[in-house]
């Protein structure tokens, strides 16, 4: 990747039309889809705003840029993960997957110069995957354990009862040490995560 020159400090700004073309205020041209594409794979900061409303609506194109990508046959997302990422729209810990998605995939692209010579060295090996899926097996794991910790304070889960609305005060003390617990086990998740990418070698 090149590295921005001045740019990066303040976004491109994208207009999408209501006739679905997109606009690069900054070169005054319609680009495509493509176009922003290679603008994130070039490191280039922009975003998109509803030249109607002002809205922000990166989010979505950044989403659409995913789908034409994987409809080319380019496949980053598997099947599994996508039916786990769905299956938390809704969900209670739906406030936590977007920080642990985002953690992880910045460790990746941090270590990516790494990965890229491992991957290098390994070509002719058995099987250069097979580290990496072991790292996010592992990754996975780390995560559906912190789920399981929200369970108790759930309605309907845990021991199979509703949680009265006023508890006593030493089950809002208990609540409350599960919680401090709860934050110490996130924090490990990270710190396991981070010796995970350094040792990506190992």
């Amino acid at each position: 990747m090149t590295e921005d020159k001045g740019e990066s400090t303040k976004p491109v700004t994208i207009k999408k039309y209501a006739n679905r073309r997109l606009y690069n205020t900054s070169t005054s041209s319609y680009v495509t889809l493509d176009h922003l594409s290679q603008m994130v794979k070039e490191g280039t900061g922009f975003v998109v705003n509803d030249a109607k409303t002002g809205d922000d609506i990166t989010r979505q194109v950044l989403t659409h840029i995913i789908v034409e990508e994987e409809s080319k046959g380019q496949n980053l997302l598997p099947i599994q993960f996508l039916r786990h990422l769905i299956s938390f729209y809704g969900d209670s810990l739906q406030s936590v997957v977007p920080n642990y998605l985002d953690y992880s995939m910045q460790a990746f692209a941090r270590n990516q110069e790494q990965m890229r010579s491992y991957m290098r060295d390994t070509l002719g090996g058995l099987n250069p995957f097979g580290q990496f899926e072991e790292v996010g097996k592992q990754n996975m794991a780390m995560f559906e354990n912190a789920m399981k910790l929200f369970t108790p304070f759930q309605p309907g889960t845990g021991n199979g009862k509703v949680p009265p609305e006023k508890g006593t005060p030493e089950e809002a003390a208990n609540a409350g040490e599960s919680l401090g617990a709860l934050r110490n086990k996130l924090d490990d998740m990270q710190k396991q995560l981070d010796a995970l990418t350094r040792d990506g070698k190992g």
